[in-house]
C-alpha cells in the first residue's frame, strides 16, 4: 500500500483493504484451485464481509466456509448457496437453525465423533430432514479430529447407518503447520495433510464406502497439500489479506498483504518510546495462531525498522524507538497485523481502497457471529 494513501483524511485507528491486491489474491488461488482441478471452498472467518465472498464466488469459487452458524445465516442472506460449517453443530436452538439454514441454502457440517451424529439423527428423524456432514480429521493439529485410518473407519461404519445422516467426505484443517520454524517445514506438513487425507479415503473406499469429499485447509499448506492426487478441496481463508505470519512462513510477500491498519502517534513521552492510538482493541492481542513462532512485537510498522510495537493497552499501542527517527506526535504510520482474522472481527466497518485512491466503507457484516 503506498504511502501516499495513508493521508490526514483517514481517521484513526482505521482498518484498511488495498483492493488490487485483495483481488490478486482471490484470483491467484482461484487459478491454483483451476489448474489442480480442485473445489476452492474459502473459509470466510478471516474476513467476515459479504461484499468479498462474492469476489471469491465470482472468481470461481464453488461455496463457501464459515466457522460458525451465525457466519452462514449472514451470508445465505446476502445470497450465498452453498456453506460449509466448519464446526460441530449441537444443542436444540443451534440444531432448529441450521434446519432453517437448509431452506435456503445447501449445508454440509462436521462430526469427529458418534454423539454429534446422534443428535443430528435425532433431529432429523423427528423432523423429517437429511443431514450432510464431513468427518473431520486430526492430521497433526489436536484439536477437533478423529484420527487418520481405522478411527477413522470405524467411526464411518458407526455413523454411516443412523437415519437422516450422510456422510459425504473427510476433512482436515493443517493448523499445526502456523508452528512451523521454517517454509521446508511448512512444505513437509502440508504433504503430510495431502498423503494422510488421500490413504485416509483411499482405506474407506476399499471397504466400500462412498466417498465423494477429500477436503484440506489452511493458508499455508494448500498450495502443497493441493497437489496431492486424491484431495478433491480446498478451504484457505488468510489468502485473501496475509499478514506477518504468512510472510514469517514464507506463503506471502509484503506486496501480497492487501489489509493494514494506519494509526496516529499521539505521544512521544520518551526518547526511546512513542505511543499510538490502536491498541489491544483494534490490533488484538493476538501474535499468530497455533504456536507462530518467531514474532516480535504485535505488527511491522512500514518503513520504519527502528520501531517495533511492544505492548498494547486497550486504546493505546506503546512502541520502542531503537534510534533515530523522524516520526513526530501527529504522524500517521501504517501497520501490517501478526494475524489479520481478529483485527477484522473487531472492526465494524473496513476502508477499502484502489489504485486511485478511491475510497469505499464495506461493513463487517458478520462481526461478532460467534455463535
Amino acid at each position: 500500500m503506498a504511502k501516499t494513501w495513508i493521508t490526514e483524511e483517514f481517521d484513526t485507528p482505521a482498518v484498511l483493504i488495498h483492493r488490487g491486491r485483495l483481488q490478486k489474491n482471490i484470483e491467484k488461488m482461484a487459478e491454483f484451485a483451476q489448474m489442480h482441478g480442485l473445489a476452492l471452498r474459502p473459509h470466510i472467518k478471516t474476513h467476515k464481509m459479504i461484499e468479498i465472498a462474492h469476489m471469491q464466488l465470482e472468481a470461481g469459487a464453488i461455496g463457501i466456509t464459515t466457522a460458525k452458524i451465525g457466519e452462514a445465516e449472514v451470508m445465505a442472506a446476502h445470497g450465498v448457496r452453498n456453506i460449509l460449517i466448519a464446526y460441530p453443530i449441537l444443542g436444540e436452538e443451534k440444531l432448529s437453525r441450521l434446519a432453517q439454514l437448509k431452506t435456503v441454502a445447501a449445508v454440509t457440517t462436521v462430526i469427529d465423533g458418534v454423539a454429534q451424529a446422534e443428535a443430528l439423527s435425532r433431529y432429523a428423524l423427528a423432523h423429517e430432514l437429511q443431514f450432510q456432514v464431513l468427518i473431520e480429521v486430526d492430521t497433526g493439529l489436536k484439536r477437533c479430529g478423529v484420527l487418520p485410518g481405522q478411527d477413522t473407519l470405524s467411526l464411518f461404519h458407526q455413523v454411516s447407518g443412523l437415519p437422516g445422516v450422510e456422510v459425504v467426505g473427510i476433512m482436515t484443517h493443517a493448523g499445526h503447520a502456523y508452528g512451523a520454524a521454517t517454509p521446508e517445514e511448512v512444505v513437509r506438513i502440508a504433504r503430510q495433510e495431502g498423503f494422510d487425507m488421500v490413504e485416509n479415503a483411499g482405506l474407506l473406499r476399499s471397504e466400500g464406502l462412498t466417498l465423494h469429499q477429500v477436503s484440506v485447509g489452511a493458508t499455508p499448506t494448500v498450495r502443497h497439500s493441493g497437489q496431492i492426487t486424491g484431495v478433491t478441496e480446498i478451504r484457505p481463508g488468510n489468502y485473501v489479506f496475509n499478514d506477518l505470519t504468512q510472510i514469517r512462513l514464507g506463503v506471502a510477500t509484503e506486496e501480497q498483504c492487501s489489509l493494514r491498519v494506519a494509526a496516529r502517534i499521539v505521544s512521544h513521552p520518551a526518547v526511546d518510546r512513542l505511543v499510538m492510538d490502536a491498541g489491544a482493541k483494534t490490533l488484538a492481542l493476538d501474535q499468530g495462531a497455533h504456536g507462530t513462532k518467531g514474532v516480535a512485537g504485535f505488527g511491522q510498522v512500514l518503513g520504519h525498522p527502528e520501531l517495533t510495537i511492544t505492548r498494547l493497552s486497550e486504546e493505546h499501542g506503546v512502541i520502542q524507538v531503537a534510534g533515530p527517527t523522524e516520526l513526530r506526535v501527529g504522524d500517521i504510520i501504517e501497520i501490517i497485523p501478526n494475524h489479520s482474522c481478529p483485527i477484522v472481527n473487531l472492526a465494524d466497518q473496513v476502508i477499502v481502497v484502489d489504485d486511485n485512491g478511491k475510497k469505499e466503507v464495506w461493513k463487517v457484516a458478520a462481526r461478532g457471529r460467534t455463535s
